[in-house]
């Protein structure tokens, strides 16, 4: 059976976009937002969206978006249609768990593989499961398990869940401690591990605890509290990955092979009812932030701008707020931070993903019921 889709060169398909995607605008939505560098105009291009969680751009101008009840959207914005994708994995959706992120093996175009990421039951309890599908006229078939995180846990909370190939093919997948945050210091569990697969769910054999007794080969770092944005710098290629704190201490990280970046043992934050929980970075044996946010933005999606429509904005990183509501644009130079502006203050949106798409607009999913696909556009 042919695969869904028989996109023609990528760049093709950048050109076309624009002109062809229709505007849905609620009203008002013509004013004009100011920031640093560029001002832009908001649209909405669906509406009715259930807690939507991510989104993937195909190569002919589709989307995919999923939606946290455990629901796979296909959305065409030169038509308006949308159509649920069969053929998903069953999810728990409970708490802040269910269906989550969603991404495309880099040769999507030739073999058609799409990747989620879920909360399901695992020993007892619930945990992040990774797998794979062949999306082919609106089903995902020979959908196949790839990864499951282990212990299952009873808490429904901190799944990280966020999915990204990097430039050499592997597959990384960011889990949060599940409300357990010693489990993330321990290496016998996966949670609060950064993981490190190949595209078929094999674990790479240079991962750095293969053949550590007690450890768990599929772990790349460690002492993460719950990662919900991750991206690849543009220019380096290395992994950025952010993650929650408590009340404070959000971080930016650079995650490498066999690190451990501290959670619980070091943080900015503080217990919800006040005092430390730890000494704050630096602290001997644990890798330190690039940044923190201290009071929490709640950070969730992550994207470097790299299209052409912002010129003034190539390089910075965008990133959601849940607690703050608001997008967050940063600049840095090398590992410092020398810009930070919040955009989008008014709107009060709970922003849970944001990319760049193919033409080279910045594309926003809010956490609400119900929700909008929220686009960009330069003001001129």
């Amino acid at each position: 059976m042919p695969l869904m889709y028989q996109p023609g060169p990528l760049l093709a398909g950048m050109l076309v976009l624009s002109s062809l995607w229709p505007l849905a605008l609620p009203a008002g939505a013509a004013d004009i937002q100011l920031s640093q560098h560029h001002d832009y105009r908001i649209e909405v291009l669906f509406e009715g969206l259930e807690h939507p969680w991510s989104l993937a751009f195909l190569p002919d101008g589709r989307l995919l978006v999923t939606e946290r009840p455990g629901r796979l959207l296909l959305l065409d914005p030169r038509t308006g249609s949308r159509r649920q994708v069969q053929g998903t994995p069953e999810v728990v959706a409970r708490s802040q768990g269910g269906l989550l992120d969603v991404a495309l093996h880099p040769d999507f175009a030739s073999n058609g593989w799409v990747y989620l990421s879920y909360a399901a039951r695992q020993d007892g309890g619930l945990s992040t499961h990774v797998g794979r599908g062949r999306l082919r006229d609106g089903r995902l078939e020979d959908f196949e398990p790839l990864f499951q995180a282990e212990p299952g846990l009873g808490s429904g909370q901190h799944f990280g869940s966020r999915l990204l190939f990097d430039r050499d093919g592997y597959l990384f997948i960011t889990l949060g401690d599940h409300g357990e945050r010693d489990s993330a210091q321990d290496l016998g569990s996966h949670m609060g591990g950064l993981i490190r697969l190949h595209d078929d769910g094999r674990v790479p054999t240079d991962n750095p605890f293969v053949g550590r007794e007690g450890a768990r080969p599929e772990i790349y770092s460690y002492g993460h509290r719950n990662p919900q944005g991750i991206a690849l710098h543009p220019d380096t290629g290395a992994v950025w990955l952010h993650e929650h704190g408590p009340r404070g201490g959000d971080e930016i990280n650079l995650p490498e092979a066999g690190l451990n970046y501290g959670w619980p043992v070091t943080t900015h934050g503080r217990e919800y009812h006040g005092p430390r929980i730890g000494p704050a970075p630096p602290q001997p044996g644990f890798a330190s932030p690039i940044h923190h946010w201290t009071p929490s933005i709640a950070p969730s999606g992550m994207a470097f701008y790299q299209g052409e429509a912002f010129p003034d904005w190539k390089g910075d990183l965008f990133v959601g707020a849940l607690a703050h509501r608001h997008l967050q644009r940063l600049r840095f130079a090398g590992r410092e931070r020398v810009e930070q502006e919040p955009l989008l203050e008014e709107q009060g949106w709970r922003i849970h993903d944001v990319r760049t798409g193919p033409d080279g607009y910045l594309y926003l999913l809010p956490d609400e019921d119900p929700a909008s696909l929220i686009r960009l556009v330069p003001a001129r």
